[in-house]
């Protein structure tokens, strides 16, 4: 089963940027779907984004409306890895982010729908 590491979580202040990388391992993203979801202290996972291949070299991106215009969910095969691109960060963004990948090119919202997870990694934005 394919393993995943995300990194590039930390402390930054409200406006600031933040890449968080999600390296994976004993398997390749491919044309899986991968999403990203976040944590906050005592609230449920939260959807962020998702890329679901849509055929050919098309994928197919989808954004919760709290981080639609300024999160960007990208690939890089050659790397294995999966980004999120955070940009305009708010505090209300403060949470620890996961990132998981499926078997079946659909979109998902919910991690419990996906294969395979990462721990997490602490983004914290400071007001």
């Amino acid at each position: 089963q394919i393993q995943l590491v995300e990194s590039g979580g930390g402390l930054v202040e409200a406006g600031g940027s933040l890449r968080l990388s999600c390296a994976a391992s004993g398997g390749t993203f491919g044309n899986h779907p991968v999403g990203w979801f976040r944590q906050a202290p005592g609230k449920e996972y939260e959807f962020v984004a998702t890329s679901v291949w849509g055929g050919g070299t098309t994928f197919y991106d989808q954004y919760s409306d709290s981080v639609k215009g300024r999160f960007t969910i990208s690939r890089d095969s050659a790397k294995n890895t999966v980004y999120l691109q955070m940009n305009s960060l708010k505090p209300e963004d403060t949470a620890v982010y996961t990132c998981a990948s499926g078997h079946y090119p659909r979109i998902v919202y919910s991690i419990a729908d996906y294969d395979s997870r990462g721990q997490g990694t602490q983004v914290t934005v400071s007001s």
